[in-house]
C-alpha cells in the first residue's frame, strides 16, 4: 500500500519574509552607494583643511569648521557668478517651460499635417549629445556675437531641455480629457481662458518634473559654459569652481564648501514642487 502525500500552497510557495528581508538589505546598500558621495561632499567642507590632506581619513571628522564656507564666500567673483546662474538659469527654466508647454498644447490637441514627423524629431533631437554639437554650436553663437553674452547659454539650455520637455507634457496633456476644455468654453470661457483656468492646473505634475529637470541641466552645466563664456566676471558657479585651483594647488577645503552651496538651490527647489508632482497625479481624474 503506497502513500502519496500533497504538498499544501505553504509549502510550496517561498519564504516570502526572508524575500523581503533580502530586499531590503540590498536596497539599503546600493542606497548607501548613492548616498555615500553626498555625505562624502558634505562632510569633507565641514573637514579643517589640515584634515583633508591627511593620509588617515575618517567617516567623520574630529572636528567641525565651518572656514572653508567661509573662504569659499570670499573668493573672488562668488557674488557675480551667483547672478550669473541665476540669470541662466531661471530665464532657461521659465522660457523653456513656456515654449514646451504652447508646443505640447499644440500636439497633444490638434491635429495638423507633419504632427507625428515633429515628434519623432523631437525624439531624435533627443538622443544626440550635446557635445556632439558643441563645434557647430560654437561657431554659429560666435558669427551672431553671442561669445561672453548670457543670451547665449540660455537659448543652448532652452533649446536642450525643450525637447525631453514637450514629450513629457504632452503626455499629460493626452490624457487630460478634452470634455473639460468643451465644458469650460461652453460656460464662456475663451480657449485660452480654458486652458488657464482647466488644463494649466492639470499639468502641474509634468510642469513640476520638467523644470526640475530643465534646471538640473542648466544649474550643473560646465563645459558650453567654459566654453562661451571667458569673462571672469560672467562666469557661472561650475565654471567658477576653477578659481579654487591655483599653481600652488587647490584648496579642497573650499572648494567641497562651494559645491555643497550649489547644490543646494536645486535640492530646494525639489524639495518645493515634489508634493506638486506626487498629488497632481490624480489631479486629472473624471468621476462619473
Amino acid at each position: 500500500m503506497s502513500t502519496t502525500t500533497t504538498d499544501t500552497p505553504q509549502a510550496l510557495r517561498p519564504d516570502r519574509k526572508k524575500t523581503r528581508v533580502g530586499l531590503n538589505i540590498l536596497g539599503l546598500g546600493i542606497a548607501l552607494v548613492m548616498v555615500f558621495p553626498v555625505y562624502w561632499l558634505v562632510i569633507s567642507a565641514l573637514r579643517p583643511s589640515r584634515e583633508i590632506r591627511s593620509y588617515d581619513q575618517t567617516l567623520w571628522p574630529s572636528s567641525i569648521t565651518f572656514d572653508n564656507f567661509v573662504k569659499a564666500v570670499d573668493q573672488p567673483n562668488f557674488g557675480t557668478a551667483v547672478q550669473s546662474s541665476l540669470i541662466v538659469s531661471i530665464t532657461a527654466v521659465v522660457g523653456g517651460m513656456i515654449i514646451a508647454t504652447l508646443a505640447a498644447l499644440a500636439i497633444g490637441r490638434f491635429r495638423f499635417f507633419g504632427r507625428k514627423a515633429l515628434v519623432l524629431i523631437l525624439i531624435l533631437v533627443q538622443m544626440l549629445p550635446p557635445t556632439a554639437m558643441l563645434i557647430p554650436i560654437y561657431a554659429q553663437l560666435n558669427a551672431m556675437g553671442g561669445i561672453d553674452e548670457y543670451w547665449s547659454l540660455i537659448v543652448v539650455y532652452l533649446v536642450s531641455t525643450l525637447p525631453f520637455a514637450t514629450i513629457m507634457i504632452r503626455g499629460f496633456v493626452v490624457n487630460i480629457p478634452v470634455e473639460l476644455e468643451e465644458s469650460a468654453m461652453v460656460d464662456g470661457c475663451t480657449r485660452f481662458g480654458a486652458f488657464r483656468r482647466v488644463i494649466l492646473p492639470l499639468l502641474a505634475p509634468g510642469l513640476a518634473a520638467a523644470s526640475i529637470f530643465a534646471l538640473v541641466n542648466a544649474w550643473n552645466e560646465y563645459l558650453f559654459a567654459y566654453i562661451l563664456i571667458n569673462d571672469n566676471s560672467k562666469y557661472t558657479l561650475n565654471v567658477w569652481l576653477m578659481t579654487f585651483t591655483s599653481e600652488r594647488g587647490t584648496d579642497y577645503g573650499a572648494l567641497m564648501a562651494a559645491s555643497t552651496m550649489i547644490a543646494l538651490p536645486v535640492v530646494i527647489f525639489f524639495m518645493f514642487v515634489q508634493k506638486k508632482m506626487a498629488a497632481g497625479l490624480t489631479s486629472g481624474a473624471v468621476k462619473g
